[in-house]
This record gives structure tokens, C-alpha cells and sequence, in this order.
């Protein structure tokens, strides 16, 4: 049988992937010491709903404690955490003074309000997602404390989880000061990353080796940047660190222009990238570093960042600048309001408003029997319709099986283990496996499902196992409709956003390098008579360049997502990976330019040949790299006199 005929779609096949990686023992320690012993204090205390609440405050937390440094967890954890109070003080009072149909309005526009601004990033979906689960524990979980007490339970159980996050030192990185062990281990995988693109030079993984160098970059950078109470870094050991990612950028820059180039590189190239990298994690110095040969522009730059690393790299620099630059709020606007943040607001509240409507009118009813509380199905829709967990369908499809494996689990559980020690042992279980789960949704489903049911019957609810099933797949069949509504405006409106996003970006990234650039006719000097480009040009350089290829890494995200969509979603998106593999070309091409403009001053006409067919594929597809792009450096070869410039338009 063929191997066409056997293939899977991409909707099934997405469903079935998962992550890989080592077990995060350090992640499954804190799962283990979180949700169950807040449980067993509040129970304690004799406040069983509190410490109810607080464990899941605490799981909500581990779902997202994810690799990373300290500095970066506080703001991963604790702004997700804070969304979820307000969301449950909000809740709470809906619930015990709105009546069921205005209760249902205000909830759909809490939605649409948190939808929207999950599309400014992974921290503000987080907290829409908490916001909007907690809630709908707010208004369908009747208890007797106060929102204001529920509230602040919810928050000691993140709190004691980012408490664990910031006291306890990794296994295996007690070297120097572990407070910073995250951040070493993240500029550690730079290096390595450069090292294994330099390695792939001149070969079919270049491409793939150069995507890990960008998403090592931008776990670097998100390691390094985060909450403090002071503006700059005070500690000596922070300062190094930051001294060594800059070290790291020109590096980057040239193994990026040598991976352009495509001709192979000496072997030695890559071995002193190498002993950085292992010179980071074993907070020791950098010792002797091979000299690539430098017949080339991309290996004399190679050789000049490794002399400026070896000359920098074991003191306290003071470097300040982590190359990003603070989003103002008129961007953070557009990000939530504009055609992406609009088409996933309206979805959201779609599916988080018929969920609580049909929750309420089903509890109402009395379908639910003996159970008084009507958030499941609400909550579950939440969940669901996050694009950032995956392709509808496969969510869909592993949020069904996940909740069936997890309530049958469950009541085979809750069959055998003497109450209520050993449901206690079973939240403290499933709490130390939350952040292995986290690696597939199905997975993470049954654990939340198992660590769910048995908090709420500790709580006093019966054994519910049944009704969340039909809950779940109620859920699912809401936010499939939802999903495939037709909506005011152009659809795929999240891809293209992060598209027309990296256009801009790749765009100020190129006006920026040929700004300094001479046209390909002037006299310069060749071999080394370079430009001269001030400490400021170059660090805007690199924040451009580090902002080009986050926003392209972005937007191939979004595109692979909505390429594995059913084919009457996904087709509202094709094309856009062609576009997006042309903007790489794009910013590949002015990192080689910019490497070959600091070596000899003047731009090559193979360059502008390239960028000038590149430019010209985008034009004719209407897409564009923002604003005015002086082609009067890009003239080819044999052309007559070119124009002073052309305005390429964005049109993604």
C-alpha cells in the first residue's frame, strides 16, 4: 500500500504528537509539594472549600510553570494568578446577584474582553484563560465565604507554588549563584544553538538549526528580561550573564550570515561557540578559543565576536540593553483590538456565554441531579477554544478522550481510596504530574480531570465522574460550532496579523542596515576597510534583528497551527507559509548584508540581487516589508538607473 494512502490528515496527526524532552523533575517536585499540601492546611484550619480553592490556585499555576528563569516565572505565574482573583471576585458576585439571563450576558462579555487581549501574548492568555475559568467557578460553585476570601485562597495557592519556584534550587545547577540557574542554562543553549548551526552549514538542517537558534534567543532574552525591583541589574552574577548574551548576538549574526552563504565551514568553526556554551553552565572561564579562518566575510566576523567574547566574556561588563524594547500601549492595543484580536475575542465569548447559558439552564432543570455546581462546561469551553494549545479539532479531540480517560480514572479511584487521605494523596499525585502532562493536552486533561474531581468531592460533592463527561463532550460540540461560525471581517484575521507583524518588523530591519550602506557602484575598500558603525547603530541593529526573527518565529507558529485546522478552516489561511518563507529569505539576506557591510563597507551585487528578487516576490504577492525601503542600493547589476526608492506597502 502506498505511503499516501496510509498518511494521516493534519488534524489527526497533531492530535497524536507530542512534546519530548527530560522529565522537568525539578517542576515535578513543586507539583508534588503544591496542590496537596494546601489542601491538607486548609483543611486543617477547618476551611476545606478554602483549601479547596487555593489547590486550584496551585494547579493553575503548575500548568503554567514551564522552563525558565526565576525573574521570568514571577510574571508567568503571578500576573495569570492575579487575573483569576479579579476573575473570581467578579464571578462570585454575578452569581449571587444576577439573575441567570444577565449572568449569561455578562459572562459572554467577559469573554469577548479577555479573548481580545489574549492576543497580545502567551502571559496576557494565561491570564484570560484564568480570568475567564475562575470566573465560572465564581458564579457556578456556591460556597459560603466571600469572594473577597475565595479570592485570596486562589492566590496563596499560586503564591506558595511561585514561593517553591523561587526558593528551591534546580537539580544538577548549584554552580555559582542558583538563584540565576535558569538564565545560565538559557544562554548556555545560545551558544550550543550557534555551535550546531555552524555545524549544518552547507547542508539540509541549516534551516531547522536556525530556527533553534531563534527560539534559543528568545528563551534567552524572555530569561534574562522580567520583573525587579531595581531598574538595572544589581547583582555581579546577573550582570555576567547579561554581559555573555551580548557576546552571544554577534555570534549569532554570523553563523546566520555563513548559513545564508551556505559554503561549508572549517570544523573548528563551531568549537569555540562550543566552550562558551559549556564555560556558562559551569560558571568557569572561557579558557583558550579556536580562531576560525577568516577567508571569508561571515568567518572573519565569526573570529572578530569570538575575540570580543574571549575579552569580555569572565568580567562584569554591566551590560544593560537585553535588545528589547518596551511595547507601547498603543501597540498593545492594536494587538487586542485589531482583526486577530477581534476574530479570537468574538470566539471566545461565543463559546465561554453558550457554555455558562446552557450550564445554567441545564442546572436549573435539575439535569444535574444532586450536583449543585454548573461551572464545568464553561470552563471547559475556555480551554478548548485556545488556539495556543493547538488546532481546534485535535483540542477538541484531546480534551474528549483526556476527560474520559480522566473520569473513569477517577471512579475506579474513588472506589478504593479511604476518604479523605486518600484523595488528598491523589491531588498531591496528580499535582507532581501536571508538569509532565503539560507535554500533550490529552494527557494534561486527564491529569486536571482526575486532580478536579477528587478536590471537589474533599470539597462534599458526590462522585461526578458521569456528568463532566457529558459536560465535556457538550463543551466540545459548543466551541466546534463556535469555531466554524462565519464572523464579521476576513478570517485567519491571527495569522495574518502575526504576518503583517513580522512584515513590519523584517521591514525596519532592513532600512536600518542599508541605511549605512553605499551603492553597490561606490568606491570602498575591500577586505576588511569596513564601515564604522557607533555602539548604539549596532545594538539597534541587533534589537531589530532579535525582533524580526521573534516575529517570524510567531507567525510560522500560527501559520502550523492553522495549517492542521479541518480543510474549511485552513484554507481561510493558505499561502501565508509561502510568504512567511519568503520573509526569511528576507531577513536572512540582511543579516548576510550587514555582516558583509561591516567587513567591506559596500554591498556585493549578488546581495542586492537577492534582497532585490525577494523584495520583488513579496510586491508582486501584495505583501510588504513596511515603509520606505531604499531600493537605490539595490539596483542590479545590469540595470539602468534605478529609482531613489519604492514604497512597499503591508498588505498581509
Amino acid at each position: 500500500m502506498s505511503r499516501s494512502v496510509l498518511s494521516l490528515p493534519p488534524w489527526i496527526t497533531h492530535a497524536l504528537r507530542a512534546q519530548r524532552g527530560p522529565v522537568p523533575w525539578a517542576a515535578v517536585g513543586r507539583g508534588a509539594l503544591a496542590a496537596g499540601p494546601v489542601l491538607v492546611a486548609g483543611m486543617a484550619v477547618g476551611r476545606t472549600a478554602l483549601g479547596v480553592l487555593a489547590a486550584i490556585g496551585a494547579m493553575l499555576a503548575g500548568i503554567n510553570d514551564r522552563p525558565g528563569s526565576r525573574r521570568a516565572s514571577v510574571k508567568r505565574l503571578g500576573v495569570p494568578a492575579l487575573a483569576g482573583a479579579v476573575g473570581l471576585v467578579v464571578g462570585t458576585a454575578a452569581g449571587e446577584r444576577v439573575p441567570p439571563l444577565a449572568l449569561t450576558l455578562l459572562l459572554t462579555g467577559l469573554g469577548l474582553l479577555a479573548g481580545c487581549a489574549s492576543a497580545v501574548g502567551p502571559v496576557a492568555s494565561a491570564a484570560g484563560t484564568q480570568v475567564l475559568v475562575a470566573a465560572a467557578l465564581g458564579a457556578g460553585m456556591p460556597l459560603p465565604e466571600p469572594g473577597w476570601a475565595r479570592a485570596l485562597a486562589l492566590l496563596a495557592g499560586a503564591a506558595w507554588l511561585l514561593a517553591l519556584r523561587l526558593a528551591l534550587p534546580t537539580p544538577g545547577a548549584l554552580a555559582g549563584d542558583f538563584r540565576f540557574d535558569g538564565e545560565r542554562a538559557a544562554v548556555a543553549d545560545v551558544y550550543d544553538a550557534i555551535a550546531r548551526l555552524l555545524d549544518a552549514v552547507g547542508t539540509a538542517d541549516a534551516r531547522t538549526r536556525r530556527f533553534a537558534l531563534t527560539a534559543a534567543l528568545d528563551h534567552a532574552q524572555d530569561a534574562l528580561t522580567g520583573p525587579r525591583l531595581r531598574r538595572w541589574a544589581s547583582s555581579a552574577a546577573e550582570r555576567r550573564l547579561h554581559t555573555q548574551y551580548a557576546a552571544a548576538l554577534p555570534l549569532a549574526e554570523a553563523a546566520t550570515a555563513l548559513a545564508w552563504a551556505g559554503d561549508p565551514v572549517p570544523a573548528r568553526a563551531a568549537e569555540g561557540p562550543r566552550r562558551l556554551a559549556a564555560a556558562v553552565r559551569a560558571h568557569a572561564p572561557t579558557g583558550p578559543l579556536p580562531a576560525p579562518s577568516r577567508d571569508a566575510p561571515g568567518l572573519r566576523a565569526l573570529d572578530d565576536a569570538l575575540l570580543h567574547a574571549a575579552h569580555t566574556f569572565d568580567r562584569d561588563g554591566g551590560h544593560r540593553d537585553l535588545h528589547t524594547r518596551r511595547r507601547t500601549v498603543r501597540g498593545l492595543l492594536h494587538s487586542a483590538f485589531g482583526p486577530g484580536g477581534r476574530e479570537y475575542g468574538l470566539r471566545v465569548a461565543l463559546s465561554f456565554g453558550a457554555g455558562a447559558g446552557i450550564a445554567q439552564a441545564l442546572h436549573h432543570s435539575h439535569w444535574y441531579g444532586q450536583h449543585a455546581h454548573w461551572y464545568w462546561m464553561p470552563a471547559t469551553a475556555v480551554f478548548l477554544v485556545k488556539p495556543d494549545l493547538g488546532p481546534l479539532v485535535s483540542r477538541v479531540l484531546c480534551r474528549a478522550a483526556g476527560t474520559v480517560l480522566g473520569a473513569l480514572l477517577f471512579a475506579a479511584f474513588a472506589a478504593v481510596l479511604p476518604r479523605p487521605g486518600g484523595l488528598v494523596a491523589l491531588v498531591a499525585v496528580c499535582g507532581a504530574l501536571v508538569p509532565v502532562a503539560t507535554r500533550h493536552f490529552a494527557a494534561q486533561t486527564a491529569v486536571v480531570t482526575v486532580l478536579v474531581l477528587a478536590l471537589v468531592m474533599v470539597g462534599g460533592e458526590p462522585q461526578a465522574s458521569v456528568s463532566r463527561i457529558a459536560e465535556t463532550l457538550l463543551a466540545c460540540l459548543i466551541v466546534l460550532i463556535a469555531g466554524h461560525l462565519p464572523l464579521p471581517g476576513r478570517r485567519g484575521g491571527q495569522v495574518r496579523a502575526r504576518l503583517a507583524t513580522a512584515g513590519d518588523a523584517a521591514g525596519a530591519y532592513l532600512r536600518h542596515v542599508l541605511d549605512g550602506a553605499g551603492s553597490p557602484g561606490s568606491p570602498a575598500g575591500s577586505g576588511g576597510s569596513g564601515r564604522h558603525e557607533g555602539p548604539d547603530d549596532r545594538a539597534t541593529r541587533w534589537t531589530l534583528r532579535r525582533e524580526a526573527y521573534r516575529a517570524l518565529a510567531e507567525a510560522r507558529t500560527a501559520i502550523a497551527l492553522a495549517a492542521a485546522e479541518l480543510p474549511a478552516l485552513a484554507r481561510h489561511s493558505a499561502g501565508t507559509d509561502e510568504v512567511a518563507v519568503l520573509l526569511e529569505r528576507l531577513v536572512d539576506t540582511t543579516t548576510a548584508c550587514a555582516v558583509h557591510l561591516d567587513d567591506t563597507g559596500r554591498l556585493t551585487p549578488h546581495l542586492t540581487e537577492r534582497l532585490a528578487d525577494v523584495l520583488d516576490e513579496l510586491a508582486a504577492r501584495g505583501e510588504g516589508v513596511g515603509d520606505e525601503v531604499p531600493r537605490s542600493h539595490l539596483a542590479r547589476p545590469s540595470a539602468g538607473t534605478p529609482s531613489h526608492s519604492t514604497r512597499i506597502h503591508t498588505g498581509a
